[in-house]
């Protein structure tokens, strides 16, 4: 209680300072005297950006004569390096910091600790507000929080007093500069054009200090109330009220908003005496400071949830409720947005949204799950998107060149319509072969399955006209789920996507979590992995959690009944792994016929080659399996030592290159000399060149992404695949060969569709 009463007196204090009718400069020489004497330090300070320089604008402590003299540019010494990063220092020793920089005429040889923190308005730093203590001192949280605090009344007052640039104008000038190529991170692939609007999720709390305790108390729970209500009737829609992806998302989403630690921080700041508005973003600020931090994936991502939630009662608080689903889409729009939750991107209307643009976001965000569903094309990680588009600006979103175009020209536009009439005549052209058989011009068959991951998947088997699931990714249920998923939800997403295949194959992967998709509830405290991609994941995890996977195993076993059930298991390092969880999946087969239950007409294994190691065992592993399937992005990083996750190693490795070619060939002839049917699963088997490079090893069964499928099936069909394989095998055995020139100029002279 005592660190609540003193934050109580503080903002007492700056309200009578606030209420005061002196000039804007007067009263932050009022506030740095009051900051100073309550949190016992020698000095304190304001910076405050003025014409792109943080200047030394009020202190209690250091030399007068450096107050609009001493400047420092964003990222320049402790007070720069606070603006750039709009995150709070601590230090007890400011010198031994690697960015502090000397300034000598404020005086400051004496002062050993320093702490501070960004003065921020729409979430950008307006300013610095610091404090130094001759001693050296970390200062506690409670004084850390308390200066926050400060910051927050103070950005209200020095917006009001016009001491800082208009960071709106600034936009508005960068958005003048004309047309502009904005690169990104392809999050849900596709093409979009329309006009920037803006998502507006953060309310600008305008008033931050309470004249009323108990009346703004009451304006929290009135607004925790009503949010609540609205995810509640979103649950209940009719479109979502079925089971399935974007419920176990929403799910999600309502155990945080009905959690009550979170409710409570927000009382607890309104007891300092902040409105409610400003409680909120206090602890949202609190939260965001925590999360960033984490260096799990997962949880990182769960910051995203948070946000919107903060934003929505922020807005129903403060009465602002204009956002853009709100107002309404009146034409074909671009959303911008700094990041979106998932219950924000259902409330907009799907026939006028074109694309979404995120400032951050990244592939295992919640979000992503439900614009995939709504086929919308996603980029994120656009860099400077809010100093760089305005409202109302026409945009093109390329999400699968990672571009977003910013006030397109004439030419600009002209190729995207290109574009976009071209995409819809492949389309047609991919449309002609949905339902034709992919057979090569010698009359080689060639299956063209499809990977899946989500119930809505399954259904685009009838639209791509693909063989079969070859791969459906079984560990995404748990991935949006905020507890392990029982059994019965399991089991009713297998008979779902069985039921859509009707006889076509599926092929369920286990659950392959851990390393980059790691799930809370399975965490074991205190074992992160260095290398997540190699660590305990997948079948390792699996094997050492028997529990996950025996009712996973039940579930597919009880889904498939009557059927044939084909059960792969992912990252087999070694064929006593393989042996190990076959015989844990029949061990509940046995379990289930005891107990009377109907069960599979026939169930088949199959084991991921993903592990170099694996390759060295095959003449163990094939006799135990009844299929296997090639990871191709997993095994080319092993292979090369390259994380796929790292950008700058992305383009580096060749996937023609002679060492994949090579191996793929060593496992394609080993099962075949087995009696071993192989699949190639990953992004490498949906490239058309690739594929074709594939097949001219031997391969005759591809599991691809949906929208692939029609291109590989066109590409199949145009193909001489006898002429090729005695290429392959000359390429390959001849040192020194560059087989990605050669393939091309072989395809093109056969008129191989090459998309």
């Amino acid at each position: 209680m005592a660190a609540v009463s003193a934050a109580r007196e503080i903002l007492r204090r700056l309200h009578e300072v606030m209420a005061a009718r002196t000039g804007a400069e007067a009263k932050l020489n009022q506030v740095v005297q009051i900051v100073a004497a309550e949190l016992n330090s020698e000095v304190a300070s304001i910076y405050l950006l003025r014409d792109g320089m943080l200047e030394l604008y009020a202190t209690k402590g250091l030399a007068q004569a450096a107050v609009h003299v001493t400047r420092l540019s964003m990222g320049q010494g402790l007070v720069g390096t606070i603006a750039a990063t709009r995150e709070p220092l601590n230090l007890a020793e400011a010198k031994a910091h690697p960015d502090f920089a000397h300034r000598p005429e404020t005086g400051e040889d004496d002062y050993h600790s320093f702490a501070g923190v960004p003065i921020v308005r729409r979430e950008s730093a307006i300013g610095v507000l610091g404090v130094q203590h001759r001693d050296p001192r970390d200062y506690d949280d409670v004084e850390i929080e308390a200066l926050q605090t400060v910051a927050m009344v103070l950005s209200e007052l020095i917006h009001g007093a016009g001491l800082v640039d208009d960071a709106q104008a600034a936009q508005a000038r960068a958005a003048s500069s004309g047309p502009l190529r904005l690169p990104g991170l392809k999050l849900v692939d596709g093409l979009g054009r329309g006009t920037a609007v803006f998502h507006q999720p953060r309310v600008i709390v305008e008033h931050t200090v309470a004249d009323d305790v108990e009346a703004e108390r009451l304006r929290v729970y009135s607004a925790f109330q009503r949010m609540r209500e609205q995810i509640d009737s979103m649950m209940g829609q009719a479109e979502f009220s079925v089971g399935g992806d974007h419920h176990d998302v929403l799910d999600t989403y309502k155990m945080f908003a009905y959690d009550e630690g979170w409710s409570r921080r927000i009382n607890e700041a309104i007891d300092t005496g902040l409105t409610a508005e400003a409680a909120i973003e206090r602890v949202q600020a609190r939260t965001r400071a925590r999360m960033r931090s984490i260096d799990d994936p997962y949880l990182r991502e769960r910051l995203t949830d948070l946000d919107d939630l903060s934003n929505r009662l922020l807005r129903i608080v403060s009465g602002q409720l204009g956002t853009a689903a709100k107002l309404g889409l009146r034409g074909d729009t671009i959303l911008i947005a700094r990041n979106l939750g998932p219950a924000e991107l259902l409330e907009y209307d799907k026939r006028f949204l074109k694309g979404v643009v995120l400032e951050e976001g990244s592939l295992t965000a919640h979000v992503i799950i439900v614009a995939r569903a709504m086929g919308v094309p996603v980029l994120g990680r656009v860099t400077e998107l809010f100093n760089q588009v305005s409202d109302g600006d026409e945009l093109i979103v390329d999400a699968g060149n990672g571009a977003l175009l910013v006030r397109p020209q004439a030419a600009m536009i002209a190729s995207y319509e290109a574009m976009r009439v071209l995409k819809a005549r492949q389309a047609e052209k991919y449309a002609a072969v949905k339902d034709l058989p992919a057979i090569s011009r010698d009359g080689q068959r060639i299956a063209v399955m499809m990977n899946a991951g989500l119930a809505d998947d399954a259904q685009a088997l009838d639209m791509t006209g693909a063989d079969g699931i070859g791969l459906f990714r079984t560990e995404f249920q748990f991935l949006v789920s905020a507890t392990l998923p029982r059994r019965e939800r399991q089991q009713a997403l297998y008979r779902t996507v069985l039921d859509a295949a009707d006889k076509r194959p599926v092929v369920f992967r286990t659950v392959d979590i851990g390393g980059d998709k790691a799930v809370p509830y399975l965490i074991e405290g205190g074992q992160e992995d260095e290398n997540p991609a190699m660590g305990w994941r997948a079948l390792r995890l699996a094997l050492g959690r028997a529990g996950l996977m025996k009712v996973q195993a039940r579930a597919l076993l009880e889904a498939g009944a009557g059927r044939t059930l084909n059960i792969m298991f992912p990252m087999v390092s070694e064929p006593w792994e393989f042996a190990e969880a076959r015989a844990l999946v029949e061990t509940q087969r046995a379990v289930l016929a005891r107990q009377g239950h109907a069960l599979p007409a026939h169930v088949r294994y199959g084991a991921m080659i993903e592990v170099p190691a694996l390759i060295e065992t095959l003449d163990v592993l094939l006799p135990m399996t009844d299929f296997v399937s090639v990871g191709t992005n997993d095994l080319t990083q092993f292979l090369f030592a390259a994380d796929r996750a790292n950008p700058r190693l992305a383009d580096r490795y060749d996937w023609l290159s002679p060492a994949i070619l090579r191996v793929l060939r060593r496992i394609v002839r080993e099962s075949k000399a087995a009696g071993v049917p192989a699949t190639i699963c990953g992004e490498m088997g949906g490239r058309p060149l690739e594929a074709l490079a594939l097949m001219a090893l031997g391969v005759e069964t591809l599991s691809i992404t949906p929208a692939g499928v029609g291109p590989i099936k066109a590409m199949v069909r145009s193909a001489d695949l006898s002429v090729l394989k005695a290429a392959m095998a000359d390429w390959l055995d001849r040192p020194g060969v560059d087989v990605r020139r050669e393939l091309s100029a072989l395809a093109v002279a056969q008129g191989v569709e090459l998309g």
